[in-house]
């Protein structure tokens, strides 16, 4: 005879976990569906950060270009240093060897004469504190100990600031790479934040940037073209040549600038030598610190810390290598992101 069991009936336990874990599900997926598009960042809160990371990465590169500068001015003042000192040592060689002709010849015709034993000292400084003693040194002879003793002081000198030189060529490059890291790392995060945007949406950002520089290069043509004189007027022609060449961090042209990069090398073009940064370009020539008084070409400064320059195009526009991923261009002094501190006239 069959027995009929009635089917054996999941215990309260069991039942409570799989409902509980069945509505954490679904509150989960429910959960996730509503977060997802406010989760996912639109384009214009993708360009505020970007624009702020770039800003962060201009601000280091003014810093790494000051260091790469007196990277290059200290290894100059060392080649320098360097090469007066094997000249100087030369010149000490020959004074040494022409008094040590004349101890040969004195030994030859009968002995050293004490004077000549004095030029040939180890140590002529403590010789010529007992000179006094010796009558017998001649004025031409104590001017060429004093000679010999003042090249070999210069030498001594000449080689210490060399070896500090040296030390502070050190620290220069550690900083200069430092910088380098840090510029690169908010570039990398940038680009990050821009991979993130769809196909559309980076569309829509590049159309905006250039409907705002159509608008910004109509607006400076009207008046830099007639107001554009002299030197600065020569520097801002060469800016409008290069226009449409891209932002590169560190880069003096002609292919590529960044932001002082292009105002040293278009001034540089009108016979002009402008510091490499831009702060250091901030503190040359008459400052301006009147927008309405400013002059096409003269140099214009933005930010409180100053990392930002270009050159004044008219009419409110400025003629500057904005940032990477854009191209030398115009653009309003009102949309740069960072207050006009001043203009300098070269």
């Amino acid at each position: 005879m069959a027995s009929h069991r009635r089917p054996k009936q999941p215990s309260r336990a069991r039942v409570t976990v799989l409902t509980t874990a069945a509505a954490a599900a679904v509150v989960l997926s429910s959960q996730a569906a509503n977060a997802a598009p406010s989760e996912k960042q639109n384009k214009d809160e993708v360009k505020a950060k970007v624009d702020k990371l770039y800003e962060e990465a201009e601000q280091a590169t003014e810093k790494y270009n000051g260091a790469k500068e007196k990277q290059e001015k200290l290894q100059k003042e060392i080649s320098t240093i360097q090469d007066n000192v094997a000249e100087g040592q030369e010149e000490l060689n020959e004074l040494r060897d022409g008094l040590g002709s004349m101890a040969s010849a004195q030994y030859r015709s009968g002995g050293i004469d004490p004077s000549v034993q004095l030029f040939l000292s180890a140590d002529p400084d403590d010789y010529l504190d007992k000179a006094s003693t010796l009558d017998a040194l001649s004025a031409q002879q104590v001017d060429a100990l004093k000679e010999i003793q003042e090249k070999q002081r210069d030498l001594a000198q000449q080689r210490s600031e060399a070896s500090e030189k040296l030390k502070d060529l050190s620290t220069t490059r550690t900083e200069l790479g430092k910088k380098k890291k840090e510029v690169q790392d908010k570039l990398s995060s940038a680009q990050k934040l821009l991979n993130s945007l769809t196909a559309a949406e980076k569309a829509a950002l590049q159309e905006e940037e250039e409907r705002s520089t159509r608008s910004s290069e109509r607006e400076a043509l009207t008046t830099s073209t007639a107001s554009a004189s002299g030197r600065a007027g020569a520097a801002f022609s060469a800016a409008q040549s290069v226009i449409g060449t891209p932002y590169v961090y560190g880069a003096t042209g002609p292919s590529s600038f960044d932001c002082s990069g292009l105002t040293s090398w278009a001034y540089a073009q009108a016979g002009v030598s402008i510091p490499r940064t831009s702060e250091a370009q901030s503190q040359i020539g008459t400052r301006i610190t009147s927008q309405s008084d400013l002059q096409v070409g003269d140099l214009v400064f933005f930010f409180n810390d100053l990392h930002h320059v270009g050159l004044y195009a008219g009419n409110g526009q400025v003629l500057h290598a904005p940032r990477t991923g854009t191209v030398v261009r115009y653009e309003s002094m009102s949309t740069i992101g960072g207050p006009f501190m001043w203009g300098v006239r070269v």
